[in-house]
């Protein structure tokens, strides 16, 4: 499967540039040209790389880099900017950027860089954590942010995708609404909203409508399990 990269940058001639060349390149390509459009793509959590410009309208890269990071989205980013001092290159990479390429950079340079993102993505996959969780019949791929259940695809969001990841990691367990909101929203405080439970909601009827068992419990008073037993 074709790696996704996002391409968020406003100069029209610079974002054809770079997707006919990643194109060309092998990669399915999608361009925005404002940090609001790019924030709310990005969010969804359907891309393998973010490639974005430092000074964009709207909202400016690393804004928008920083909600994407606040919203729990892990997608690895490459800022490209003229601004290239080393005070410049270290605000990008405590903004969540992956990597940080000064313009004019030469093509060669950039797809160097993005194979070397990538490289190190796959590494930490087969080293680090499990890159699958299973629980009962419930199948969750956390490199393709794909989930199976019975042999049948489920689409979730990038929200949805990370609360699930989140109950699987503690299967059996039961998760409170202030682990969510601290782990998933980045809360550290009770918004006063039920902003858990619409999720949950939501979740539960993309994982249970069409299958005979429940897999998401809610322990009144407490919070929600993700479990086969009931």
């Amino acid at each position: 499967m074709s790696r996704k990269i996002l391409i968020v940058e406003d100069d029209a001639s610079t974002a054809a540039y770079l997707a006919k060349g990643l194109g060309e390149a092998g990669y399915v390509v999608q361009t925005c040209g404002d940090g609001r459009d790019g924030l709310f793509l990005a969010s969804e959590g359907i891309f393998d790389l973010i490639v974005a410009d430092r000074m964009l309208p709207g909202l400016n890269g690393l804004a928008m880099l920083g909600a994407i990071r606040a919203a729990g989205v892990a997608t690895p980013a490459l800022i490209l900017s003229a601004l290239g001092t080393v005070d410049d290159r270290i605000d990008g990479l405590n903004a969540g950027a992956d990597d940080y390429l000064v313009k004019p950079f030469s093509f060669a340079e950039l797809t160097a860089r993005i194979d070397a993102i990538f490289r190190r993505v796959d590494r930490g996959g087969a080293e680090g954590q499990p890159t699958k969780l299973s629980v009962g019949d419930l199948e969750i791929d956390l490199l393709a942010r794909s989930v199976v259940r019975q042999g049948r695809t489920i689409a979730l969001g990038a929200r949805e995708f990370n609360l699930l990841e989140y109950l699987a990691r503690h299967a059996g367990q039961v998760v409170t609404r202030t682990m969510m909101l601290e782990k998933i929203w980045n809360y550290h405080f009770d918004p006063g909203s039920n902003v858990v439970d619409v999720h949950i909601g939501r979740l539960r009827r993309k994982l249970e409508e069409g299958f005979s068992a429940p897999i998401l419990h809610t322990v009144r008073g407490a919070g929600y399990r993700l479990s086969t037993e009931p």
